[in-house]
């Protein structure tokens, strides 16, 4: 991938052949994995389990989703605050529209959400979506695996009880000649976060220096894991929540997908015992992730937070400054 030549940003290839938990091939994919984390607090994972035919096929029927009336969009509603349909216009950006899929692991509620958007049923797309949701789950179930191995801390220390929320989005351009934020930089609020690009990519991730750096020319069978609030909370500081962004700057509509990981109402974030000690003093208190959440969204103006929030929530020490 091409990135700014002075920042070397984190490719990580899965091969299957090293993902047995155990062998020296996955102690080697833990070690990059929990690196890139604590760098950037991201990177690209190079995963071909999902094949590129069925993340085409769900770009190609997310052109169709953009086209149903506003009036079925509109009943794409979630109890989480601003998680369901935001239209054109919106607090996001005048240029972008994003869907929620709920637990999109879970295939009656991808047929639910279809049958809001084509009252007929749409077949195609709950195969395709569940398909997709699913698989992206196993590889964030991975992912979360291997930090726990890079750790050296048992299966139960990172063990939730959530939901998937796929979140399909449409960048539309702005006028010629102009660049414009299509999604405001922040960091994730939700545990982690998996994205997909489609042709187009305008992610951008904020380096430690304060420097944007420019996410091209990803694989086919790329995909970015992106540390959220929460997952910073549990290690205790060592992972690094990410700061991005998106920037569109083309006469094309450019399409995305997220997957967000969103734990179960009354669960606790809590950092594991093995992960505090004399040069790693605790620094976030046990927390709800709800009550996080819901601290988050009572004010407008900390939609736009720039990673800050979880410290004025749960943190025991003041945030230190970059």
């Amino acid at each position: 991938m091409s990135v700014d030549a002075k920042i070397e940003f984190p490719v990580i290839e899965f091969r299957s052949l090293d993902l047995e938990r155990g062998i020296d091939g996955w102690h080697r994919l833990c070690n990059k994995v929990r690196e890139a984390c604590e760098t950037f607090g991201c990177f690209e994972v190079v995963y071909d389990t999902i094949s590129t035919e069925v993340r085409e096929e769900m770009f190609r029927l997310m052109k169709e989703l953009v086209e149903v009336p506003v009036e079925r969009k509109q009943k794409n509603v979630l109890p989480l605050p601003n998680y369901g349909w935001v239209g054109p216009g919106s607090h996001v950006s005048s240029f972008y529209e994003g869907f929620a899929l709920e637990d999109v692991s879970n295939y009656d509620s991808v047929k639910n959400f279809a049958q809001l958007m084509w009252p007929e049923g749409h077949p195609r797309f709950c195969d395709i979506a569940h398909t997709m949701g699913t698989q992206l789950e196993v590889l964030n179930k991975l992912i979360w695996l291997m930090l726990i191995d890079s750790y050296g801390l048992g299966d139960d220390s990172l063990k939730l009880n959530y939901i998937t929320i796929m979140r399909m989005m449409k960048y539309m351009p702005p006028p010629p000649g102009e660049n414009e934020t299509g999604f405001f930089p922040h960091t994730d609020k939700p545990v982690s976060t998996l994205i997909c690009e489609n042709q187009i990519p305008r992610l951008e991730i904020e380096a430690n220096n304060g420097q944007w750096i420019k996410l091209t020319n990803l694989s086919p069978s790329s995909f970015v894991f992106v540390v959220g609030d929460p997952l910073m909370a549990w290690s205790n500081g060592r992972l690094k929540s990410a700061k991005h962004r998106v920037m569109i700057r083309e006469d094309k509509d450019r399409f995305s997908i997220a997957a967000f990981v969103f734990p179960n109402k009354g669960t606790i974030i809590k950092t594991p015992k093995e992960l505090i000690d004399e040069q790693h003093p605790r620094v976030f208190k046990d927390f709800d992730f709800m009550e996080f959440l819901s601290f988050v969204f009572s004010d407008p103006a900390r939609t736009r937070d720039s990673g800050q929030l979880l410290y004025e929530f749960a943190a025991l020490t003041p945030p230190v400054s970059n």
